[in-house]
């Protein structure tokens, strides 16, 4: 009785972790606007670091 019990919640376990992983094959419209909001965030960190490093050079 106990081993159906085990298959059971294996079996169950299973077709939930399928599920799980089928649906982060997908990217959807908010995966997107995060990724592109990133690339811009850093290339804005970027600029802003080199306009940094003109102010410190200019100054000595």
């Amino acid at each position: 009785m106990f081993k159906q019990k085990n298959k059971a919640v294996a079996v169950a376990a299973m077709g939930m972790l399928m599920l799980a992983l089928a649906g982060c094959q997908k990217e959807g419209p908010a995966e997107k606007a995060g990724k592109e909001i990133d690339k811009a965030v850093s290339s804005a960190g970027d600029q802003i670091q080199a306009a940094g490093d003109k102010i410190q050079s200019a100054a000595k």
